[in-house]
């Protein structure tokens, strides 16, 4: 059994952060239906370079366990044909502009009325409310806006983004949390409801004890390069051969870090006692370490911190990660039949559960792959789909190099 066996997802959302949602929802087991737009599809199919064998390997990312479905919902018929699936489903979810899906008939209040159980995710960059509502939003808009690039990046330089996409990746973790929430809500009072997730609230949120800090102060933070505002030492330095992290979060660790380095005159330097202490003094602390780990070798730093306790390591690249024996060892590389990508491989399940674990059932779909299985299912016929196609309210999916 499958911890979401049973629960059915009608999913209208595009780009990353609504698809991110429901390929962790159809990871666990949910019934994912993907659907878009007869002749291009989500947008992240056309997100290229890099294509794997043609198809682009953004949308391969985020699209896994899910069967799509081509429809054109400006259409009468199509917007039928999604009541149809909306009476049936357990949650809806989109990301168009504030106000879209309510113009086409497919808004909240609508669709309840269909179907008082629907659970109903509508994810957005600013809102559904408030004076920026109508504002559209994006990962890197978002970063700049919701404070990110404020603090990203080194001292003193230009503001700079993540290296992925955070801003969409943490609202689909967010929203798929809302989603499953509503779902044991929904246990208790037999009744769906309307999830506003915004872009901009989930990057708030992960402002965390900046925000707190910020209030305590007055003082917002700023860019630190790799540094902490409130831990010292815990930054990247420079060893004789590479790049390293040295995380050094409390005292106990700072004494041991001390007598595991040799460092006997730091760990008694009465600047350098607490860390208070330490971050009052950072630049001289940073200096001092900055100087003696750049004349030892990676190894001997690691053998002697690892064997302390004391938390430090490497700064690997993606190829370094992705084929690390630990990594490998977690199952955290998914190998994915394919039919047209050949040995496809891409991220795997970061949550590991003993008696429901999550599996891969699906590749991520050719466009319009499941049309004709979805419409069966709603108990249309062979005549009814073709006529659906004669006047182009569901795409035609002929073969598997017209859908990439």
């Amino acid at each position: 059994m499958e911890a979401l066996e049973g629960l059915k997802v009608l999913d209208l959302s595009r780009t990353l952060a609504g698809p991110f949602c429901t390929m962790l929802l159809g990871d666990m087991g949910a019934d994912i239906i993907k659907v878009e737009k007869p002749g291009t599809g989500d947008e992240t199919r056309r997100f290229t370079p890099p294509k794997w064998d043609g198809i682009s390997a953004y949308y391969l990312a985020s699209n896994r366990n899910k069967r799509s479905i081509t429809i054109d919902m400006k259409s009468e018929e199509g917007k039928q044909l999604i009541y149809k699936m909306a009476k049936e489903s357990d949650v809806f979810i989109e990301n168009f502009r504030t106000g879209a899906m309510e113009k086409m008939g497919l808004g909240y209040e609508q669709l309840k009325k269909l179907n008082p159980r629907l659970i109903y995710c509508s994810i957005s960059g600013f809102g559904r409310t408030g004076p920026e509502k109508n504002r559209a939003g994006y990962d890197l808009l978002l970063q700049g806006y919701g404070g990110l690039m404020s603090i990203t990046g080194e001292t003193g330089g230009s503001p700079v983004k993540t290296g992925m996409s955070l801003v969409d990746l943490t609202m689909g973790i967010f929203a798929a949390y809302g989603i499953l929430t509503a779902v044991i809500a929904r246990g208790k009072t037999g009744k769906g409801q309307f999830i506003d997730a915004s872009l901009l609230d989930g990057q708030v949120s992960l402002l965390n004890f900046l925000v707190t800090s910020y209030f305590a102060t007055g003082k917002p933070a700023g860019r630190m390069g790799s540094a902490h505002p409130t831990i010292v030492p815990y930054q990247a330095f420079s060893a004789k051969d590479m790049d390293i992290i040295l995380a050094v979060p409390n005292d106990g660790l700072w004494a041991k870090c001390c007598q595991a380095l040799n460092w006997g005159d730091l760990l008694t330097d009465p600047r350098f006692k607490t860390n208070e202490d330490r971050v009052t003094h950072r630049h001289e602390l940073v200096y001092f370490i900055s100087k003696r780990l750049s004349l030892l070798e990676s190894k001997e730093i690691f053998a002697c911190l690892d064997a302390a306790g004391v938390p430090c390591g490497p700064i690997h690249t993606i190829d370094q990660v992705v084929n690390h024996p630990h990594v490998l060892s977690r199952e955290m590389i998914l190998e994915v039949e394919h039919p047209i990508v050949k040995n496809l491989k891409m991220a795997g399940f970061p949550i590991k559960l003993s008696d429901t674990p999550a599996s891969l059932k699906r590749h991520p779909p050719l466009l319009g792959e499941h049309t004709e299985e979805i419409l069966s299912e709603l108990g249309l016929f062979a005549d009814d789909i073709e006529q659906l196609k004669q006047k182009h309210i569901v795409g035609e999916y002929k073969d598997f190099k017209s859908s990439i």
